[in-house]
């Protein structure tokens, strides 16, 4: 079969922008322009089985497969959907093997060879933003109102709800809504707050949200856990006939994973980070919006609004990824961003053995895979640095070496692998001789290759149909010899090793080579001893690097720019007065001179037992769980989570007081526990301790210490 099948099924009808099955059939919403146009097909559910046992309603086709190894070896086929249902709950109380989606646009996708949104560009798909101002942060307490509601869209629509009573606000937003008829709704924590609290909003005044495509009202699924990225949470999911939702705040958190750029996920520190925030923001204090709206109605209608273009522009730079593998990977789009990379690959996996009515594995039993190669071998302030990454490094061993899953009979794997990054090198190159809407085009179909190219490596080791743990360890041991061999490579021509990260080496070149021709051809001529098909290419070059320790350290870019990288020198958990302490302490080791980071540590202390550091730069935020309120061991966050009325879920703003307890930011009483804070300060300069070297006792006291000469005793540092 083509490769291609694989990657975007076997059926050609495109611009399918959304799936609604119903008993035995589906409904296809296909997009002709600015219209939408119906189409029925028949639909028969499916589930695959290991043997054949007895259900009703079913019609059982036996499959081929091999005799080793254990395999789901029938299919099964539905009249409807209730008798799958049936069908599906009886193999789980049997204790059955079985595989059944539970979808069932994942089902019709995955059985016809259907996508969404083939042939369209990310630009043809309608997208509404939607944004509440609100009396309060709950549905349910007795400022609740819905004072605001803000639209967009991608077509140049904008509008903000506002004036009468609350339930004629509702029904006027369920009124444009419709109107406009967008593919897909955008928020920031749209979940999790907009639907949420409008959903409960419109049952309390009697208002159906009947904005489905097909006038049928929005509901509300189970709350399910964020897999698509390593920040875990769980939340809600609401569903609409013939509409999509995108949650851009967890489009943020997966960007944002193995960055670590990210400070908040909050809408404006997010658009901020990103560079689209809106042009003279508006900042309203959120907690006084009834009063505000009645009395400053234009300014928090324009804060309002802002909110919404944000929110728009973010999903512009981080949703097409999403939107591209959707015409791939046999599911709906609202499904398709929040899936994990894994699952994305055993959906095309089994999409392509289920046309070919052949068997599917059941998953291989999980073995501890040696992971890719890291050492640190210089710490310190180093100069010039440059970085060499093998690019797509796994990938390209798994490609070169011909490693599959021994479970893939069909040879569908590699292939997959191959069309991929044969489909992103012609992407790039057709991205290079382009602008405008055809460049982001390409860039985006592009950059959603390179995640699926990226993740095929950890399907190997993942608990899913395909697995390979032994296949997995024979690329990881691959490339630790070819990066070790590069590094090797490296030294041996003068260069400096600081840094071995799996597939990126960071170094100080040879005296002789500056300039951006002669690191690209240094880098070139280590590249000449890999294997064949293994791409090492100069992937940035920087003024200096502050190395720590393994995946802990700072570039600097020629600009002045600083990178942070690692928990060791930043984390999102890390006290903000500390935060900027490390910053600041950052550009003396880079800049000088070297006293000056006594100075800046001594002002600091003396700041902090002087009570001058404002209370929101000692406050920490930490986020309200169950088990906040269970464990013994987190009393002291319980009390603060009780203090302010915080709900699991949420966050809340605490700093430590003088008797130890954990008390709510907005409680402050000048009452901050000052040796605590000072304990703090001396342990984030300990985090540079190994970039400072052996002058760093001289240079920063310990807190007893530090305290005394910055009382006016006797000073520690002088000589």
């Amino acid at each position: 079969m083509d490769a291609s099948v694989f990657l975007f099924g076997a059926d050609s009808l495109e611009h399918v922008v959304a799936v609604e099955p119903a008993g035995d059939r589906v409904l296809l919403y296909v997009r002709d322009g600015q219209s939408v146009r119906t189409e029925e097909q028949p639909f028969r559910p499916w589930l695959y089985a290991r043997g054949r046992p007895a259900l009703p309603g079913a019609e059982w086709q036996a499959l081929e497969a091999p005799e080793e190894g254990q395999w789901l070896d029938h299919l099964a086929l539905f009249p409807n959907w209730d008798s799958f249902q049936k069908a599906r709950w009886e193999l789980r109380e049997s204790g059955v093997d079985f595989l059944a989606p539970a979808s069932a646009q994942r089902q019709f996708l995955t059985a016809t060879g259907i996508t969404l949104f083939k042939g369209l560009n990310y630009s043809d798909l309608h997208r509404l933003q939607l944004d509440l101002e609100t009396g309060s942060l709950y549905p349910t307490e007795p400022a609740a109102e819905v004072l605001m509601v803000a639209l967009t869209d991608n077509r140049g629509f904008e509008e903000c709800v506002q004036g009468g009573t609350e339930k004629e606000r509702i029904e006027r937003a369920v009124t444009l809504i419709m109107e406009r008829d967008p593919d897909v709704i955008e928020g920031h924590n749209l979940f999790d707050f907009d639907l949420n609290y409008l959903s409960q909003r419109a049952e309390a005044l009697g208002v159906s949200l009947r904005i489905g495509r097909n006038g049928s009202a929005l509901t509300r699924g189970q709350r399910r856990r964020q897999e698509a990225s390593s920040y875990r949470r769980e939340t809600a999911r609401f569903y609409l006939h013939g509409r999509h939702f995108v949650d851009t705040l967890l489009a943020a958190q997966r960007y944002d994973f193995g960055r670590g750029e990210m400070t908040s996920y909050g809408l404006k520190a997010v658009a901020q980070t990103l560079g689209v925030a809106e042009p003279e923001r508006i900042i309203v204090d959120r907690s006084n919006m009834t009063v505000l709206v009645r009395e400053q109605p234009e300014m928090v209608r324009e804060y309002a609004l802002q909110d919404v273009r944000e929110t728009r522009a973010i999903a512009d730079l981080l949703c097409a990824t999403d939107f591209y593998q959707t015409q791939m990977v046999p599911d709906g789009y609202q499904n398709v961003s929040t899936m994990g990379m894994g699952e994305k690959i055993n959906t095309l996996m089994h999409r392509a053995y289920l046309a070919a009515r052949h068997a599917i594995p059941m998953p291989s039993p999980t073995e501890a895979v040696a992971g890719g190669y890291t050492e640190v071998r210089r710490v310190g302030v180093l100069r010039p640095v440059v970085k060499a990454d093998a690019q797509s490094l796994y990938p390209s061993i798994m490609d070169v070496y011909n490693i599959a899953p021994s479970s893939d009979k069909l040879g569908v794997f590699l292939p997959m692998l191959r069309e991929l990054t044969r489909r992103r090198i012609d992407a790039k190159t057709k991205m290079r001789d382009v602008t405008g809407i055809e460049r982001t085009y390409w860039d985006g179909l592009q950059s959603s290759f390179k995640v699926l190219i990226n993740s095929f490596y950890g399907y190997l080791g993942t608990v899913v149909s395909f697995n390979d743990p032994k296949a997995a360890g024979e690329v990881t041991g691959k490339g630790q010899e070819i990066v070790k061999q590069a590094a090797a490579e490296i030294e041996r021509l003068s260069g400096q090793v600081i840094e071995i990260d799996t597939d990126g080496i960071y170094f100080v070149p040879p005296i002789d080579i500056a300039g951006d021709e002669a690191e690209e051809e240094f880098v070139a001529k280590v590249a000449g001893i890999l294997p064949k098909g293994i791409h090492l290419v100069r992937d940035g070059s920087y003024r200096a690097m502050i190395s720590l320790k393994v995946k802990n350290y700072v570039l600097q870019k020629h600009d002045g720019e600083l990178i942070f990288h690692g928990a060791a020198v930043r984390s999102r958990a890390d006290e903000p007065f500390g935060r900027e302490f490390i910053e600041q302490a950052i550009r003396i080791l880079l800049e000088g001179p070297i006293e000056d980071l006594t100075k800046m540590y001594q002002q600091t202390v003396q700041e902090i037992m002087d009570g001058k550091v404002p209370a929101e730069k000692l406050a920490r935020r930490e986020r309200v769980t169950e088990k906040t309120f269970r464990s013994s061991l987190r009393k002291r966050s319980k009390a603060a989570a009780q203090t302010s009325g915080a709900k699991v879920g949420d966050y809340v703003k605490v700093y430590q007081a003088t008797d130890g307890s954990l008390q709510p930011l907005d409680q402050y009483a000048n009452d901050e526990d000052r040796d605590f804070y000072l304990d703090k300060l001396y342990k984030f300069a300990v985090r540079l301790r190994d970039a400072i070297g052996d002058e760093f006792d001289r240079l920063i006291a310990s807190p007893k210490s530090a305290k005394m000469t910055a009382s006016g005793q006797q000073s520690l540092f002088d000589p």
